[in-house]
C-alpha cells in the first residue's frame, strides 16, 4: 500500500511540474508576441484612421455622390461629415449595397465598376471597429474638385430649360421643351451631363439631339440623360457625338410630385472635343411596347433584339425597366453561330439607373444579333410594386412599365461628316 500511495503521489507530481511548466511558457509566449519583444516578430498594427486609410478610398469610389448639392444623404468629404454614418457606411460595403454596382462579374469587364476591393472594404471595416479614429490631419489626401458640381468639368457651353413650376401632388405628365443650341456649325461632344434644381421631383431627364428638319427624337438621337444613380456621358478620346449645326436640344422631362410644390430649372452642360474625331458614337434604344405583364406574375418574360447592318462596336449597356423590372440580359448572336452573354444584371434595381462601360468596346460584326431578355415581377413579393393585382402595359409613368436595352455604339467604317472639334465655341 505505501509502495502504491508513493507512486501515487509521484505521478501526480511529475504531472503538476509539467503542466506547471507548460503554462508558465504559455503565458510568457503570450507576453512577448503582446509587447513584440520575441525574436523575430512584428509589432502590432496600427489601428485604421480615416485620413490615412479611409479617406482615399471613399475620394474615389464615393464623393461623386456623397458630397454638398448631390443625391447621397451626406457628405464623405470630411471627417466630421463621415464620423456619425461609420457604422451604417461599413454595413452597406461589406453587404455590397455600396457603391452601387449590379452587374453579374461573371460577364464582361468594365472600365466604370464602381465596386470596392477585398481589400478597401476589410480597410474600412477595420477602421469602424477600431473606432471610427480620424488620425492625423497630415495624412488627408487632397480631396477631389468638381467645377461648380459638374461631374465633366467646366462645360463649354451651358443650354436650360425656362424655371418649371412642379405641383405637390398629382401626375405630371412627360414634359417636352426644346433649346436652341445656336451652333452655326457641326460640334463633336466629348461630355454632357444634366443637372436639375429640383432633383429631388425629377424621375429622369433625357436630353434629345433634334437636327433641323427632323422630328421629334429620332433614331440614334439621344445625347445624355439623368436618373438617379446615372452617371455623367463622358465618351473616350477619339469618340464622340455630333450636334449638327442649327441643331436643338429636346428635353424629355419626367417629375414625380413628392408631397412638396417646387421649382426646377434643368441644364445641360457640354464639352466640346479637343482632338480629332475618329468614331462618331450613336445610341439606339433596344426595346419592345408590346407586351403584358400578367398580374400576379412572379418572373415575367419580355425579349427585344437588334440586328447590326454592319461592322460596330458597342461602347456602353443601359438596362430600364420600371418598379416591377427584376433582370435584364444582353447576349450578342454573331454571325459564325456563337453566342456571348455580354451583360448580366441578375439583381435590376430601378433606384439606380447605371450604365456600363466595356474596358474594350465589344466587336459587333456586320450579322450579329443583340438580343435583350428582362425580367419582372408583378407578383405581392415584389415589395416596389405598386398593385399586383393589374396587368401591366408599357408606359410612361412609373406605375406602367418599360422594357429598353440601351447600346451606346459606333459603325467601323462610317464617314464621318465634318465638324469642329475644339472649345472655341460657336464661330
Amino acid at each position: 500500500m505505501k509502495i502504491t500511495s508513493f507512486l501515487r503521489m509521484a505521478i501526480c507530481s511529475m504531472l503538476t511540474a509539467e503542466w506547471i511548466a507548460i503554462c508558465f511558457l504559455f503565458i510568457v509566449g503570450l507576453l512577448l508576441e503582446t509587447t513584440g519583444k520575441a525574436t523575430g516578430s512584428k509589432a502590432p498594427a496600427k489601428k485604421a484612421t480615416f485620413t490615412k486609410d479611409v479617406a482615399p478610398i471613399l475620394f474615389k469610389s464615393c464623393a461623386e455622390c456623397h458630397r454638398a448639392g448631390e443625391v447621397a444623404p451626406f457628405s464623405v468629404m470630411s471627417y466630421k461629415d463621415v464620423r456619425p454614418w461609420a457604422k451604417s457606411i461599413k454595413e452597406k460595403v461589406v453587404n455590397r449595397v455600396m457603391p452601387p454596382w449590379h452587374a453579374d462579374p461573371h460577364h464582361g469587364e468594365w472600365k466604370n465598376d464602381r465596386r470596392l476591393s477585398v481589400t478597401e472594404i476589410e480597410t474600412i471595416t477595420a477602421w469602424v471597429d477600431g473606432g471610427a479614429l480620424e488620425g492625423n490631419a497630415k495624412d488627408l489626401p487632397p480631396a477631389p474638385k468638381y467645377v461648380d458640381g459638374w461631374g465633366i468639368g467646366q462645360p463649354d457651353v451651358k443650354l436650360s430649360i425656362p424655371e418649371q413650376t412642379i405641383p405637390a401632388e398629382g401626375v405630371v405628365a412627360y414634359q417636352y421643351i426644346k433649346v436652341k443650341t445656336n451652333f452655326t456649325e457641326d460640334k463633336w461632344i466629348q461630355a454632357a451631363e444634366v443637372k436639375s434644381t429640383g432633383r429631388d421631383a425629377v424621375h429622369h431627364v433625357i436630353a434629345f439631339i433634334q437636327a433641323p428638319g427632323v422630328g421629334q427624337g429620332g433614331e440614334q438621337s439621344l445625347l445624355c440623360g439623368y436618373a438617379p444613380g446615372e452617371q455623367p456621358a463622358i465618351f473616350p478620346a477619339g469618340m464622340a457625338k455630333r450636334v449638327p449645326a442649327g441643331a436643338e436640344i429636346m428635353f424629355q422631362l419626367h417629375y414625380t410630385p413628392n408631397g412638396k410644390a417646387g421649382k426646377d430649372v434643368t441644364t445641360l452642360g457640354l464639352v466640346f472635343a479637343k482632338e480629332p474625331v475618329k468614331s462618331q458614337l450613336l445610341t439606339r434604344g433596344i426595346l419592345t411596347m408590346k407586351f403584358e405583364i400578367p398580374a400576379g406574375a412572379a418572373a415575367h418574360e419580355v425579349r427585344s433584339q437588334y440586328t447590326f447592318m454592319q461592322d460596330g462596336h458597342i461602347t456602353s449597356f443601359m438596362p430600364h425597366m420600371h418598379l416591377r423590372g427584376k433582370d435584364f440580359v444582353f447576349i450578342a448572336h454573331f454571325p459564325d453561330g456563337t453566342s456571348k452573354t455580354l451583360l448580366n444584371v441578375p439583381k435590376y434595381d430601378f433606384n439606380w439607373q447605371t450604365y456600363y462601360v466595356p474596358k474594350e468596346p465589344v466587336a459587333a460584326p456586320k450579322g450579329t444579333r443583340i438580343e435583350c431578355i428582362a425580367h419582372f415581377d408583378n407578383s405581392t413579393a415584389n415589395k416596389f410594386n405598386p398593385d399586383p393585382t393589374k396587368v401591366v402595359k408599357w408606359g410612361d409613368q412609373t406605375w406602367e412599365e418599360m422594357m429598353i436595352g440601351w447600346i451606346g455604339f459606333y459603325n467601323d467604317k462610317a464617314d464621318l461628316p465634318k465638324a469642329s472639334a475644339g472649345s472655341g465655341g460657336d464661330k
